[in-house]
């Protein structure tokens, strides 16, 4: 039989099957829902029974206070030994490490894994150690050649003492990028403005980073920077025009001075090969110039110790040789007729060489009549010159 069901068992709350109702009747069924209040008093009693409370005959009024204050003192035991046990035991993750202050002063540092502190006494404070945390800068600054540029900056960081980064310091973060704030500073007003915008940012990402990791370590942060980056360096949005052209301008001055260093590049070896060429040529010469005076010394040499056998034939034979020589070059030749007058000769076979030349149906042919007027021009003209010989 079901416990509100009339006559039935007890209910949950461990009345019988018959309560009084509100008039105060007793006996009778009520097929109602439980009373609560009715319900609370009987746990309250329960524990108060448990704990200690007053279980005599007294009043009615006198044992239901009772009765609650003992519960309620009950109840806020169990919720505070619950409490106390929640908060004295914690965990710890790989990558966290957990400064206890026993009081508000320092007592130690835990590693990860589960660990007991005392309630209220100690207090914890969790820091990650091993995440790499970021912060990014932006600021307008003025350069070394009084020119304002915008710069960005990342720097990469962690916690390398938690100890100092939780007690140290009030705002770790906020100090980082004051101290940032003032090493780009320093740096950037240090520096043109060219190679920041060209090729300088990695050297001045170094420098930021040292004199930033010494401004931490002075002010006891714990912080250790793992890395620092200039991300992006531009001038103003006001000036961005002008300094667009100023950059194209520079462009073509670095691309002229390319092509200035690409033809010295092209030019100066080849002088210099040139030169070489010149000097090889200088001393082939010499050497040329040595051999033949050596060979004419030797033949000399030699010609003198002929000569002294016969004088008379080499003397005749070299003078042979020379005239020789010399009528090679000559087109005309008088020949010394003796006993009577100087005969004239005249070298056809020159002549023949200087004529010019028509080609008739594939073949050379000479125009005689061409060659006889030259001729007669010829002897004319000697004959004139002899008889101006004679006056």
């Amino acid at each position: 039989m079901a416990w509100n069901e009339p006559g039935g068992g007890k209910d949950p709350w461990g009345n019988g099957g018959n309560r009084g109702n509100n008039d105060g009747n007793k006996g009778g069924n009520n097929q109602g829902p439980p009373d609560l209040d009715e319900a609370l008093k009987q746990l309250l009693s329960k524990l108060n029974s448990m704990f200690g409370g007053n279980s005599g005959n007294g009043g009615s009024e006198n044992k239901g206070n009772n009765q609650g204050a003992g519960g309620m003192i009950g109840i806020l035991l169990v919720v505070g030994v619950l409490f106390l046990g929640f908060s004295s035991v914690y965990t710890l993750d790989e990558k966290e490490r957990g400064v206890i202050l026993l009081l508000g002063k320092y007592d130690r540092t835990e590693g990860p894994g589960l660990h007991f502190k005392w309630p209220v006494a100690e207090s914890l404070t969790r820091i990650e150690t091993t995440t790499v945390r970021k912060e990014n800068i932006e600021e307008r600054m003025l350069t070394e050649d009084n020119n304002i540029i915008e710069i960005e900056l990342n720097v990469q960081y962690r916690v390398a003492d938690p100890v100092a980064y939780a007690l140290r310091i009030e705002n770790p973060r906020l100090t980082l990028q004051h101290a940032a704030q003032s090493a780009l500073r320093h740096d950037v007003g240090s520096t043109a403005m060219d190679p920041l915008l060209t090729s300088g940012r990695e050297a001045t990402a170094a420098q930021v980073k040292l004199r930033l990791q010494s401004y931490l370590d002075r002010y006891q942060t714990g912080i250790q920077l793992t890395n620092v980056n200039v991300k992006d360096v531009r001038p103003p949005s006001q000036v961005k025009a002008a300094f667009d052209d100023v950059q194209a301008a520079r462009q073509d001055k670095d691309r002229l001075i390319s092509e200035a260093e690409s033809y010295a590049n092209g030019i100066v070896p080849q002088a210099r090969g040139q030169a070489q060429r010149q000097l090889e040529e200088a001393n082939a010469y010499r050497e040329q110039v040595v051999a033949k005076a050596t060979g004419e010394a030797d033949r000399f040499s030699a010609l003198y110790t002929e000569y002294k056998k016969a004088p008379d034939v080499t003397r005749e034979r070299l003078y042979i040789d020379a005239i020789s020589d010399v009528y090679a070059n000559s087109n005309k030749v008088l020949v010394d007729v003796e006993g009577g007058n100087n005969m004239m000769y005249l070298p056809l076979d020159q002549i023949m060489k200087n004529m010019p030349q028509s080609n008739t149906s594939g073949s050379t042919n000479v125009d005689v009549s061409a060659i006889t007027d030259q001729v007669l021009n010829e002897i004319r003209s000697r004959q004139n010159d002899r008889r101006k010989e004679t006056r």
